[in-house]
């Protein structure tokens, strides 16, 4: 009895079936119009069993993933209309959602070029710029809650520390303790220290030093053996600027009796005397491929000659950066126009340490700041200690410029500022390395 009743459940089974495609083939062949009345009639019969399964099903069959169903190109088109907190956010719906989003190159390049990243475009790899605009995210939130930076202290010096150079990871620091110290940033430690003369300015390479002095004199010394192995004299006034070229032979020298000297650097010659200056020269622009010996240009910002130009100066063979009390102003080298004047009301009197493409480093006698040239607004600052003041603006110094032109993900690193301290150490202000 039990095997009739099981092939005649497994009959009615059959004959459902049986009927269920002949039902489906006559629904397929309705208007959408003949079809809802059909669904309404149906629905009007059911029960709350099948009212419930009808509901738990219809939100399953709603839901359709575009993202999968999609074309990649279309997909990624789609995905350019959304900001990249909401791409992360739809990175989280599905492991497929993930894959798509993250290989999005163009998004997150936008994304990196947005918050002031530079861009390799001859990086293949999808999933790259993803994980550089997260990393870029990070940084670009700890600037702004000026949690970037740092500190550190170089402690050798026995008396006031007043030159100060920073090249590749390695600063020279010249003291009035009549010596001179080139120090590795990243560890701390002291590579080289040898006997000099008072130092005012100081330019190393990897076989020499070149100081120029509180005595009036410029000298060039030589960092395995110590010796002295160049004297230039001419000066009257002690000189607060050097600068070299092997190549061409040339050393030039700024100085308080308001004079510039161009010297043979392998004969220690005075080659020529550019007057002029009213005041110290205290900057001249690093040695090209010629020496000019002309005045090309005197630049001011205004016929108030009370409103005087900071001793920090930007040239970059392209343009000139200068700060004022009335702001930071911006020449083309070729004209001499002045391009670009960038006000900051809210702080005044600040001082240029760098500038690039989208960057700026200023400070004053409290802070360190960054200042997004593309907005002209201030987005980090960093306390500064009671530093060791200077007329002559030199006992103070930026570090690595290239992130100035744009963060990469490589160049926020090493040394940002470095500033001679009343105790005679040396204050460091370092990019803190990403977490």
């Amino acid at each position: 009895m039990e095997t009739g009743k099981f092939f005649h459940n497994l009959m009615e089974r059959k004959d459902f079936e049986t009927w269920l495609d002949n039902i489906s083939v006559t629904f397929l062949s309705l208007t959408d119009l003949q079809k809802n009345e059909t669904l309404d009639h149906l629905i009007s019969l059911s029960g709350a069993v099948q009212l419930r399964h009808l509901s738990n099903n219809l939100e399953t069959l709603l839901k359709r993933d575009f993202l999968k169903l999609l074309p990649l190109e279309l997909s990624f088109y789609l995905l350019k209309w959304l900001d990249p907190q909401t791409l992360l956010t739809c990175c989280l719906v599905s492991k497929q959602w993930n894959k798509v989003i993250s290989a999005c190159t163009e998004v997150w390049q936008t994304a990196c070029k947005n918050l002031g990243w530079q861009i390799d475009d001859s990086v293949q790899d999808a999933l790259h710029w993803k994980k550089v605009y997260l990393k870029a995210i990070l940084r670009m939130k700890q600037l702004e809650d000026h949690e970037a930076f740092e500190t550190s202290s170089l402690i050798g010096h026995s008396a006031r520390v007043y030159a100060l150079y920073y090249k590749d990871g390695l600063l020279c620091t010249g003291s009035d303790d009549l010596s001179a110290k080139l120090w590795d940033v990243s560890t701390g430690q002291c590579v080289y220290g040898i006997q000099t003369h008072t130092c005012a300015a100081v330019k190393f390479d990897e076989q020499k030093l070149v100081t120029g002095s509180f005595d009036n004199t410029v000298a060039c010394w030589e960092w395995s053996s110590g010796a002295r192995t160049q004297h230039f004299r001419g000066h009257t006034g002690a000189v607060f600027s050097v600068d070299y070229n092997d190549e061409l032979d040339i050393l030039v020298s700024g100085s308080a009796d308001f004079t510039v000297k161009v010297w043979a650097l392998s004969a220690g010659t005075c080659l020529n005397t550019l007057t002029g200056h009213t005041e110290w020269v205290t900057k001249i622009w690093p040695i090209g491929r010629e020496i000019n010996c002309k005045c090309l240009k005197t630049l001011s910002v205004s016929e108030d000659r009370s409103i005087c130009l900071q001793p920090r100066l930007h040239f970059d063979g392209k343009y000139i950066v200068c700060s004022s009390a009335l702001g930071l102003y911006q020449w083309d080298f070729a004209s001499y126009d002045i391009l670009r004047v960038i006000k900051t009301p809210e702080i005044a009197n600040l001082a240029l340490l760098g500038f690039g493409d989208i960057f700026a480093l200023l400070f004053d006698n409290r802070y360190l700041y960054i200042m997004d040239l593309r907005t002209e607004s201030l987005i980090s600052r960093w306390p500064l200690p009671e530093y060791r003041k200077s007329k002559r603006g030199s006992s103070f110094l930026a570090g690595e410029a290239s992130w100035l032109n744009g963060l990469d993900g490589h160049n926020d690193t090493g040394l940002v500022f470095a500033t001679s301290m009343p105790d005679h150490s040396i204050h460091l202000v370092l990019w803190k390395e990403h977490g």
